[in-house]
């Protein structure tokens, strides 16, 4: 079977969302042909390469949504009437928050962009920005989005040019023959299989394990800092009426996508709410857990008596949403009824700043203790990297104690809390995102921003270590059961087979296998100048173009 795995951000690249996932997806099916269709981010993650890929990974296409993409393409009148009519509809769906004309438009354009070639002169055109001016000033437009000005109408236009780059990618007549096309998120990165289920038929799969349309929302939190270089993070926050357009956007585009396809399996019951919210069927809904090396923490999962058990551990990214602030005043009522606890605190990443109030707090809240005149003294709160001499792996600092303690206040998937799991700890974490459904019993659960819920969480299983050792091994029988690569990798194995037999039928009437591979001749969907193949597979992809590159076999 030909997989077309599509992704952004990510996977082949060494950095970036869903990297490891599909690397132990692809690895794990080695019966199935892999083709990688991956959108880049950033030139910094282009230049830090791509993993080692397996031998049944055929072919690469990569496309950046970061650098210009001007192939120097002008369309005539006759086709910039088109356009036109085309994107009124689309921003119309927009900004009116109406499904049938942002889908209209959407398909249109890909259709223009078929037949003509590229998309990018006509998107940042004064067509463009007069159209989501009328769009926008048009009765039943959103309230939030009626006073825009021309410098948003500007941002907004030079962000739907880069989301809407993938309408322009040669990567489609390659995607016609592949039996399933499996998005690794939503969003932008299940665009190019939006238009080959639309075009071709192919079967469209799409897995969410971060809902991008949450993601979204997050990213541009209205309460944010304002920042004068526009939309997308660069240099801060966009403005209200600009981030208004574009949740509208991501809104449509993932209601178009949940609506079309064939199987959609987040990663939780938590994603699986904010899809059918947004319209995604239930009968088309399949919750798929990700799989993490359950071998990579056996050695501390088997051995319960190890580790301090009057040490508290906390491992993640060091982030406002995590809640350190909370957990550092809940470890300060810990202290009272329990001198001799400890808290280490183990950073994966840090955000610069937190991380510094973090430190000054815990300065405050706990001055270095001394024993007597002469010794020097220790803080009861570390702050720790892993890969450090006492903590080389995650496993390592999950076994430095007997309790695990996750303090957010947002998260999606805690994959720090199935790790703790699989180490066979106790844990005491927040009622946030899959938090519960993750836990399923095995471990307590206290409201976000409460500190003394958690201290006193934290105080019932220090002074209960055998309630806190039954946890933690009813913990790891769970995550063994549920959150292991061996799983997730047999619910995809069973879900492609579905899809190639009950998938969608295609428009030509063609069955699955009915042509050998030998007899397809490649093709381009549309080749602009940006787009050609790279000379040079060996070397590091220039990074303003999009490159296809052929895996070593």
């Amino acid at each position: 079977m030909r997989i077309g795995l599509l992704t952004e951000g990510g996977y082949p690249y060494a950095t970036g969302e869903a990297r490891l996932w599909c690397d132990r997806l692809v690895r794990g099916l080695p019966q199935h042909e892999f083709e990688l269709y991956a959108l880049s981010r950033s030139a910094e993650q282009e230049e830090r390469g791509r993993v080692v890929l397996p031998e049944h990974v055929t072919r690469v296409w990569t496309a950046p949504l970061w650098a210009p993409a001007d192939d120097g393409h002008t369309y005539s009148r006759r086709e910039r009437r088109r356009f036109a009519d085309c994107f009124k509809e689309l921003v119309r769906g927009i900004c009116a928050g109406e499904p049938e004309p942002f889908a209209a438009g959407l398909y249109g354009l890909a259709e223009l962009a078929r037949e003509q070639g590229g998309l990018y002169a006509a998107l940042r055109s004064e067509t463009a920005v007069r159209a989501v001016e009328s769009a926008c000033r048009a009765p039943g437009a959103l309230r939030s989005v009626q006073r825009a000005q021309v410098a948003d109408l500007l941002d907004f236009v030079d962000e739907l040019e880069r989301l809407l780059r993938p309408l322009s990618l040669d990567w489609y007549e390659d995607l016609r023959e592949v039996d399933v096309c499996h998005a690794a998120a939503g969003g932008v990165a299940a665009l190019p299989g939006l238009l080959a289920k639309r075009f071709f038929g192919v079967p469209l799969l799409v897995t969410e394990y971060g809902v991008q349309l949450r993601a979204h929302y997050l990213e541009h939190a209205a309460d944010a800092p304002a920042g004068p270089a526009g939309p997308g993070g660069r240099g801060g926050a966009p403005r209200p009426a600009v981030r208004a357009l574009l949740a509208a956007f991501h809104m449509r585009l993932a209601t178009e996508i949940y609506a079309r396809a064939d199987l959609l399996t987040p990663g939780n019951a938590h994603a699986r709410r904010w899809q059918e919210r947004c319209g995604a069927p239930r009968d088309r809904l399949r919750t798929v857990y990700p799989g993490m090396e359950a071998d990579r923490f056996a050695s501390v999962g088997e051995d319960p008596d190890r580790g301090d058990p009057d040490t508290l551990v906390w491992v993640g990214r060091i982030e406002p949403a995590k809640d350190l602030i909370a957990l550092l005043h809940a470890f300060a009522e810990v202290r009272r009824a329990a001198p001799q606890t400890r808290l280490r605190i183990f950073a994966t990443a840090v955000v610069p700043g937190y991380l510094a109030d973090c430190r000054s707090l815990a300065a405050q809240l706990f001055p270095d203790e001394a024993a007597d005149a002469v010794t020097v003294g220790e803080n009861p709160v570390s702050f720790e990297e892993i890969g450090g001499p006492d903590a080389p792996s995650p496993a390592d600092a999950y076994g430095c104690g007997r309790v695990v303690v996750l303090s957010s206040v947002i998260e999606g998937f805690p994959i720090t809390l199935a790790e703790a799991m699989l180490c066979g700890r106790a844990t005491v974490s927040t009622d946030v995102g899959a938090v519960c459904e993750v836990i399923g019993g095995t471990g307590l659960v206290v409201p976000p921003r409460n500190p003394r819920a958690l201290a006193d969480a934290c105080l019932s299983l220090l002074r209960d270590p055998e309630r806190a050792h039954r946890l933690g091994a009813a913990a790891r029988a769970r995550a063994l059961e549920l959150f292991t690569v061996e799983q997730n990798v047999a619910a995809f194995r069973e879900i492609y087979l579905q899809l190639l037999a009950h998938g969608s039928a295609r428009p030509d009437g063609g069955i699955p296998f009915e042509q050998p591979p030998e007899a397809r001749v490649p093709g381009h969907w549309t080749s602009p100048a940006w787009a050609a193949p790279d000379p040079a597979p060996a070397k590091t992809p220039n990074t303003t173009t999009t490159t296809t590159t052929e895996a070593t076999v």
